[in-house]
């Protein structure tokens, strides 16, 4: 999900919005607060939070150290005792683009600001704020089978996601439950609109993975159904996959290519995904390695060397699709 367009007021960033950041859940920045010390150094007023660019680093050298494997406790030690930047830049924090005036947001009966998007998503929110969920799934199928998988997503589901994600965040993080509520009925309509997985075969496989640390799954699963419906054999690890188990995993099915999903630029490992795409299988002078798709926000700037960068799904699809029926 994309971020909130509100600005970082001047006392930092609210819990949610730090979460968002980094691609974990609030409980989570919470419980390394209560639990391992890496709360805010100052305190504001009142009972919310803010967080400072010092304090968002910390944090994120935390996330970068469990990628790895490392203990939380170790993880958390190690991120108090490395020093920050001397004055941390305004780029830890980027200010976000400030929300377009031009004509005022629509509501869809709920309070989720959705402005001109598709009447599908004001229905989606509605049934998503009444936890309705046979009203939430019919209309998240009717999508599908409407617009087809990857525009659904993109034009449809997305959106109403983003939406709800900005209504926890302006309501002191209520309405969690709407966006699990939501995320869950997502997947098992992606499940339910998916044909059966096509059978393997060799060395036309995809292997499709979030990287270690990170658990958004929702658009991998987007891109196996619609490989699914093309044929293709996937391979579906989901979320935080462990680097060895990736590894294994490769080596083991021979894929033609490799899709690596990162959330945040915390968790996106280069020399992760240069390592996979160098990764070579088959009898000598017949050497064969993985396309490396590096896919989700994380991965924003320059491609890691030898690896591509696909635009979005729909690009994705398309190069995964040629690639696996040569």
């Amino acid at each position: 999900m994309s971020e909130s367009t509100e600005p970082a007021g001047p006392g930092g960033l609210t819990t949610g919005e730090v979460a968002r950041r980094l691609g974990v859940a609030p409980t989570t920045v919470r419980t390394w607060d209560q639990r391992y010390g890496l709360g805010p150094d100052r305190h504001t007023g009142g009972r919310h939070r803010r967080w400072t660019p010092a304090d968002v680093a910390r944090l994120e050298r935390m996330c970068a150290l469990t990628a790895t494997g490392i203990p939380p406790a170790e993880a958390a030690r190690l991120a108090r005792e490395t020093p920050a930047p001397a004055s941390a830049p305004p780029s830890v924090l980027p200010r976000r683009a400030p929300a377009p005036q031009a004509a005022p947001a629509s509501r869809a009966g709920s309070g989720l600001r959705l402005g001109d998007a598709r009447q599908e998503c004001k229905g989606i929110a509605r049934a998503a704020l009444r936890l309705d969920a046979a009203a939430l799934d019919r209309l998240l199928l009717d999508a599908i089978r409407e617009h087809g998988l990857v525009a659904a997503w993109t034009e449809v589901i997305v959106p109403t996601l983003q939406a709800v994600g900005r209504k926890w965040e302006s309501s002191g993080e209520r309405y969690v439950e709407v966006e699990h509520f939501l995320s869950w009925h997502v997947s098992g309509a992606l499940r339910r609109a998916a044909p059966d997985t096509a059978p393997d075969r060799p060395g036309a496989s995809v292997v499709l993975a979030c990287v270690p640390g990170d658990n958004h799954t929702l658009a991998l699963e987007v891109l196996s159904a619609a490989l699914a419906q093309r044929g293709i054999p996937v391979r579906m690890f989901g979320g935080a996959l462990p680097v060895e188990s990736l590894i294994a995993a490769v080596r083991r099915t021979g894929p033609a290519a490799v899709a690596l999903w990162a959330q945040s630029r915390a968790t996106a490992s280069r020399p992760l995904a240069q390592h996979v795409a160098a990764m070579e299988w088959g009898v000598r002078g017949a050497r064969r390695s993985p396309l490396v798709l590096t896919l989700g926000p994380g991965w924003s700037g320059r491609p890691a060397p030898g690896t591509a960068r696909p635009h979005g799904l729909a690009d994705a699809v398309q190069a995964l699709e040629g690639l696996a029926t040569r």
